[in-house]
């Protein structure tokens, strides 16, 4: 779901629907006892570092696409991948969540960062990250991830994820048709954009193509052709090109802006509640697919996954970065490519930062090319609501309310009216239906939550 749960496969959404709510985190229990390091064996150097540079490569557009939906500087969503690579293979020495998952920032939280920018400014994003990564290191220490699937469905969660994918494919649509400005006449569709739309059209079925043809075995080929091809084509057809401005990265104390307000900083609460809450279960689920598609089958650990990512999100606050987690589109890319320990993930940073010292290669990538990419990801995104009618008739319905209302209204305020709806419904079921007082129905949900906690480490 990732972002990055970015994206969720069938493969993810199937491992968590074949489950309970109660049972979702059943992939979390501790690592199984395996020989060897989970950051590196010397017998797999030679894999690892292949694989790392492939799916480094295929990181670099969507990491692209994901910093400017989530309106940040691309330089810094290239900063923070590279950072949570490193903090991902060094937390493997010690406490590994996974053994192949990619850390990056993942699509899933895009549209809430923008949000956040909007909303509080980009000056205050480092101060909202700090305070992100302090929530989720109090989830880690009490390992209160194990009630997060409880508590928030994940139909629920997956109508979000649904209308966060719509916004991304609107959002990146508008680059198929987009012709360069010496191009532009009075008639809109005049044969320039024509021309250009024809050029996208043809880009995005060649990449759905070869993704339904190389997914299970070389996902990052149709990242590959669809790039290298743009890049050709741009070289004889003018068309619009991504420009990766040269911000300054500068460390300096994640504070919030001067001028504050107490109202402000209380909405920043909520706000980083949010974040943090929809970050922590996105690892979650993308853990229980990277535990399933992991070439030993080794065992996930979740809450080794969240020391990981606030450690992460903590220092990039440092540098104005965003959140990450293991996206499960990078980590799939991974494990086909060869991985077998967080090695790969050191490859992977390494290959993120040469283009974050080097960004002038990046404006060789076409725009076209890019929104084919992030279409997609949208459209995978939506796609997840097919596996929420497992759940019945009630689920979906949930679920197609919180897309259209974080569509329409916004992340926040959707995913509240949403939960305030479920949380009415089941009020009203039991105490209506069933003729239940209403302090046993809160009383019982609570006993419901511990008990379907208690087999969970």
């Amino acid at each position: 779901m990732s972002s990055e749960t970015e994206n969720k496969t069938s493969s993810s959404a199937n491992e968590v629907n074949n489950a309970s709510p109660g049972n979702q985190a059943v992939h979390d229990a501790g690592p199984a006892v395996v020989s060897g390091s989970a950051a590196f064996q010397a017998q797999y150097f030679f894999r690892d570092t292949a694989a790392g540079l492939i799916t480094g490569a295929m990181a670099i557009p969507l990491s692209i696409g994901i910093a400017m939906m989530s309106d940040y500087p691309i330089k810094v969503g290239l900063a923070t991948v590279a950072f949570a690579s490193l903090i991902g293979w060094l937390n493997a020495w010690v406490r590994p969540g996974n053994y192949i998952g990619s850390p990056g920032i993942a699509a899933g939280l895009a549209p809430v960062l923008a949000l956040g920018v909007a909303t509080f400014g980009i000056q205050n994003m480092a101060f909202c990250i700090m305070l992100t990564a302090v929530m989720q290191a109090v989830i880690w220490k009490f390992n209160w991830q194990r009630y997060l699937l409880i508590a928030v469905p994940v139909y629920l969660v997956e109508g979000l994820l649904a209308g966060v994918g719509l916004k991304i494919l609107m959002r990146f649509f508008e680059f198929s048709y987009e012709i360069p400005e010496e191009a532009v006449t009075e008639e809109f569709w005049n044969a320039a954009r024509i021309q250009m739309s024809l050029i996208s059209l043809i880009g995005f079925v060649g990449f759905v193509y070869l993704f339904s043809k190389f997914k299970d075995k070389q996902p990052a080929v149709p990242y590959f052709v669809l790039i290298i091809g743009g890049v050709i084509l741009a070289q004889v057809v003018p068309v619009p090109m991504i420009h990766v401005e040269d911000v300054e990265l500068a460390l300096a104390w994640p504070l919030p802006e001067a001028g504050t307000t107490v109202l402000m900083l209380f909405y920043m609460f909520l706000f980083c509640l949010m974040l943090a809450v929809i970050d922590v279960i996105e690892q979650v689920m993308s853990n229980a697919a990277i535990e399933k598609i992991d070439p030993l089958k080794r065992k996930c650990n979740s809450n080794n996954s969240l020391l990981a990512i606030w450690i992460a999100n903590l220092g990039s606050s440092f540098f104005g970065g965003m959140t990450n987690l293991d996206g499960l589109a990078k980590s799939t890319t991974n494990k086909l490519a060869g991985a077998y320990t967080k090695f790969s993930v050191l490859i992977i940073g390494s290959v993120v930062t040469f283009f974050l010292f080097n960004i002038e290669y990046l404006d060789f990538l076409p725009k076209f090319a890019l929104a084919s990419i992030m279409v997609f990801t949208g459209y995978k995104m939506i796609a997840g609501l097919v596996h929420v009618t497992h759940y019945g008739p009630y689920a979906l319905m949930l679920a197609l309310i919180c897309g259209g209302l974080v569509y329409k209204v916004g992340i926040f305020e959707g995913l509240l009216i949403a939960m305030a709806i479920h949380a009415i419904v089941h009020y009203l079921v039991y105490t209506k239906h069933d003729q239940m007082p209403g302090k046993s129905v809160i009383k019982r949900y609570f006993e419901n939550l511990k008990k379907d906690s208690s087999n969970i480490v």
